[in-house]
């Protein structure tokens, strides 16, 4: 039986901050999963490009999207490179996996990442959720989701959404809202639900520090549980034998 590859998609950036990240991540879920092959292509601005990824064996592949939520990149971008790299390459097999969001374990990367600034669970403590946003209203819902089950099960004492981009709230939005809950300024941090530094991460930061808010945890980046989603988001993939390929999300 030919092994199967397993290739990471993210969207790439300018900043190079972006690839190490995601380099990182590469070689962690390597670790977890020795003698699986694995690598990362890039929709835009980082090489290699998806398409080229995709070219250099005829291995069949299954193609796990760095993506939080099923938003315009998950449903349409991505779908369509696959189906576009299928028809250029008739002998490759591609199953495009589920995106990362939401799961357990990126719940318990932000905690890994607040805990890292100094921030841990207490009814005293209110946190931004601070993600990129979308024009899906149906993606942001989801990010709402997981705001809510992040306070209901692990002990904030609230978490409230913003976004960096696309849709409001914003940071200071969720800042006011945690406060008209009674939650004091310096008991409030913001938590970016982002996987890599770059533009939006920078973004967060500044409105955070303008809004009064000191405390700023690091993007999820190449945390433990990221590289242990990835390969769960793997499995049940290769497990689901029933979907035409490529997989859509």
């Amino acid at each position: 039986m030919t092994p199967v590859r397993l290739l990471l998609l993210a969207h790439g950036s300018r900043d190079p901050r972006h690839a190490a990240t995601v380099t990182e991540l590469v070689a962690r879920v390597r670790g977890l999963r020795p003698g699986l092959e694995v690598d990362a292509a890039y929709l835009d601005h980082c090489a290699p490009r998806i398409p080229r990824a995709l070219a250099v064996s005829d291995a069949p592949v299954v193609a796990v999207p760095l993506l939080l939520a099923r938003a315009f990149h998950a449903t349409s971008d991505i779908p369509g490179v696959l189906r576009d790299a299928s028809a250029r390459l008739p002998r490759l097999t591609i199953r495009q996996a589920d995106v990362l969001g939401p799961s357990p374990l990126l719940l318990d990367a932000l905690d890994r990442r607040l805990a890292e600034a100094g921030v841990r669970p207490s009814p005293d403590t209110g946190i931004v959720l601070a993600a990129a946003g979308s024009s899906d209203a149906r993606a942001n819902a989801v990010t709402r989701a997981v705001a809510a089950a992040y306070a209901r099960t692990r002990g904030w004492g609230g978490v409230e959404v913003a976004h960096a981009s696309a849709a409001p709230p914003r940071v200071a939005d969720a800042v006011a809202a945690l406060r008209a809950r009674g939650i004091a300024a310096h008991r409030i941090a913001v938590a970016p639900y982002l996987l890599a530094p770059g533009l939006l991460p920078d973004r967060i930061t500044t409105q955070a520090h303008a809004a009064g808010v000191l405390t700023v945890a690091q993007p999820l980046g190449p945390a433990p549980e990221l590289a242990r989603l990835v390969l769960h988001r793997f499995d049940a993939t290769l497990a689901d034998t029933t979907t035409p390929l490529p997989l859509t999300a």
